[in-house]
């Protein structure tokens, strides 16, 4: 049987059975080519995804504000559990680092962050958030995803450019013609790549116009292989001698970012997610044990970077699928709620501090707070001013770029 003929008919064309998870997160380019780009502003950005709706209005505390204490009587932080950062507002103790980025000039907070017509449901929320859609309009695709898209024109040269240090490929990296890569740990994704079978197919990898699926098979496996060996071949170059947090994924996964990037790793894109925001009951001792291992991990992430020149042009972006309603409920939580607060970290921002100003409480909508900033006008902004690309062809239409970065 010769060789293109078994592939059409075993498993391995079928992509079911041999292929490893991590390979199905991969898409075809243009011509049938996988070639994601490298960002053309040489800097790279982070996302860390608050899962399950983090309650901004006590990260970021109004607290000469009596409105917050008349809504919140017994969850409205006070003294030891602020970090005062003006006369007005201080941030939760538990983000000491980000309090430390803040008062030296790298973070920017951008207030009052969502869209028309907000869900309140974790899954179509986040569905938003991720594809950057209207909340009646259902997207396939997701933001950095067709970012890939966007900038895949033939001329790349490295075989990756946006990776989520997960088990899974999360929608926002999901393109419509290529997509991102999905690991946990780089040795992890090496040695699920070392099926003989697998290499052997890659490695005879050339074009084949008669059978475009088996091609696009075989090209998937040739450019993952490359891939693996890459990433695999950076996670050895730098071991950060950092303690990271300990006892969660979100720590060590911090950490594997930390590693690529300071050993000259060429993604432009990193994706992680922190789960544990979804404060229905007994919120103080749930945010802050979220919210500490947020700061500690962005401690520690951010002085690797600083140690190995890597700061200046790495941008973080954190956001969370919706914020939490501005009163506490009966269980000494809160419920479902709308816009919310967005960090920025970075070590030349252009506009440092509170980018604008805090939410109205005053001025809610049905007791939740009212948004002023559409959340893909920061994705424009990290489109454009951090990764080089133009945010319409992304985002399908003209979001006004914030001045943050």
């Amino acid at each position: 049987m010769e060789r293109r003929d078994f592939l059409r008919n075993s498993a391995l064309a079928s992509a079911s059975l041999l292929v490893p998870g991590f390979l199905k997160a991969f898409g075809m380019g243009k011509n049938g080519l996988y070639v994601p780009p490298a960002s053309t502003t040489g800097k790279r950005l982070v996302v860390i995804q608050l899962s399950g709706g983090n309650d901004g209005l006590n990260c970021v505390v109004p607290f000469r504000n009596d409105l917050y204490y008349r809504a919140r009587p017994t969850l409205g932080l006070k003294d030891d559990d602020l970090i005062k950062i003006s006369d007005e507002v201080a941030l939760n103790s538990n983000l000491e680092a980000l309090a430390n980025f803040y008062n030296s000039g790298n973070m920017a907070i951008i207030n009052s962050v969502g869209y028309p017509n907000p869900n309140r449901s974790h899954f179509r929320s986040m569905d938003i958030w991720q594809s950057a859609s209207d909340e009646n309009e259902y997207l396939y695709s997701g933001w950095i995803g067709r970012y890939l898209d966007a900038t895949c024109d033939g001329t790349c040269a490295k075989p990756y450019n946006a990776v989520e240090i997960d088990d899974t490929l999360s929608l926002s990296l999901k393109g419509d013609n290529m997509k991102g890569l999905a690991f946990s740990q780089p040795n992890l994704l090496y040695k699920c790549s070392q099926n003989p079978i697998i290499r052997g197919v890659a490695k005879e990898y050339k074009p084949n116009n008669d059978h475009p699926e088996v091609e696009y098979l075989q090209k998937t496996l040739a450019d993952t292989m490359e891939s693996a060996d890459y990433i695999y071949e950076h996670s050895n170059i730098f071991k950060s001698s950092r303690t990271y947090p300990g006892g969660n994924n979100f720590g060590n996964r911090l950490k594997t970012i930390a590693e690529l990037i300071c050993s000259g790793c060429n993604s432009s894109v990193y994706y992680i997610s922190l789960p544990g925001f979804d404060t229905h009951v007994g919120q103080k001792g749930q945010q802050s044990r979220a919210l500490k291992n947020l700061s500690d991990g962005l401690d520690a992430f951010c002085h690797d970077l600083k140690d190995n020149n890597q700061f200046d042009n790495t941008v973080i972006m954190t956001f969370s699928e919706f914020g939490r309603r501005v009163s506490q409920n009966a269980s000494g939580g809160t419920d479902h709620g709308t816009a919310n607060n967005i960090y920025v970290i970075g070590g030349k921002l252009a506009k440092p501090g509170m980018y604008n100003p805090m939410a109205d409480l005053q001025n809610l909508d049905e007791g939740d707070l009212i948004y002023n900033i559409d959340f893909r006008q920061v994705y424009a902004t990290m489109l454009e001013k951090v990764l080089g690309v133009d945010s319409t062809k992304v985002l399908g239409r003209k979001f006004d770029a914030l001045g943050v970065v």
